[in-house]
């Protein structure tokens, strides 16, 4: 978005920039951090992020990016993917939620 918005080059590495992530919005966020301190489970980890419920590619993105500013990104790509990094990737945030079941991810893309 604020390469959108401000012109700047953006460049988008491997996999054609179809690759998936996830996103979850800063309030779901904080309210899950909320959920965890009005009841701490000391020791425990997990992954949370927007899942299935809220996930894009990087064209996708560059897409609605575009959408919500009326401006085009300026942009590249190169061929090469970083190391290390993956096509796909949607977290699991099913323990998060089976242990503090009022919190519900509410905002999508």
């Amino acid at each position: 978005m604020k390469c959108t918005t401000t012109g700047n080059h953006f460049r988008v590495y491997g996999y054609k920039g179809k690759q998936v992530r996830d996103n979850i919005h800063s309030f779901d966020l904080v309210n899950g951090f909320y959920h965890f301190y009005k009841s701490p489970r000391l020791g425990e980890v997990y992954n949370i992020g927007g899942s299935r419920f809220s996930n894009c590619s990087i064209l996708e993105a560059i897409k609605i990016c575009e959408e919500i500013t009326g401006k085009k990104l300026n942009w590249s790509y190169e061929e090469s993917n970083r190391s290390g990094d993956h096509i796909w990737w949607i977290s699991d945030g099913n323990k998060f939620k089976s242990q503090y079941p009022k919190w519900s991810l509410n905002h999508t893309i």
